[in-house]
């Protein structure tokens, strides 16, 4: 009777060690886990109420193109976020990715119309130039046009030259 007490304690033991070592190995697993969905999920919840819309554009014969886009989603738009913004510009099939500078050379360039705090808000619109060599600068020649927010968020356009 007294071994039946001894091997029934050992039991017992062991098996409260053995919760003890896999609660201190899987526990942090499983909250590193939920963070990782955490901020997956606020990254997913920030794309989808991120939007804007291609509004208007233009292109003329000197290899500018303009293009007026406004945020039609719920959230602001940073302008940090807006100078990592990636622009596709050029002749369909014939483009390149421009950075942002000062139009020196082939690049693009914004202003925000409203209220001038540093971010697009919802209902402002954002005023894009862009000059690239690939922009066609014959009248009545196809343009194409795709902005990439660094969200994943895009907008394509195609156009004609004036």
């Amino acid at each position: 009777m007294s071994s039946e007490t001894i091997v029934t304690a050992i039991f017992l033991i062991t098996a409260i060690v053995a919760a003890g070592v896999l609660a201190s190995q899987v526990l942090p697993a499983v909250f590193s886990v939920s963070g990782t969905f955490s901020s997956s999920s606020h990254n997913m919840e920030v794309r989808i109420r991120s939007d804007i819309t291609i509004v208007n554009t233009f292109a003329n014969t000197s290899r500018y193109a303009q293009v007026w886009l406004r945020n039609t989603g719920d959230e602001r738009i940073p302008t940090s976020d807006l100078d990592s913004t990636i622009i596709f510009v050029g002749a369909p099939g014939d483009f390149e990715t421009v950075q942002k500078n000062d139009l020196s050379e082939d690049g693009w360039t914004y202003d925000i119309i409203g209220n001038g705090n540093n971010y697009l808000d919802p209902g402002e619109m954002l005023h894009v130039t862009a000059f690239s060599d690939k922009l066609p600068a014959s009248p009545g020649d196809d343009v194409t046009f795709q902005i990439v927010l660094p969200n994943g968020v895009k907008r394509s356009e195609e156009f004609t030259v004036s």
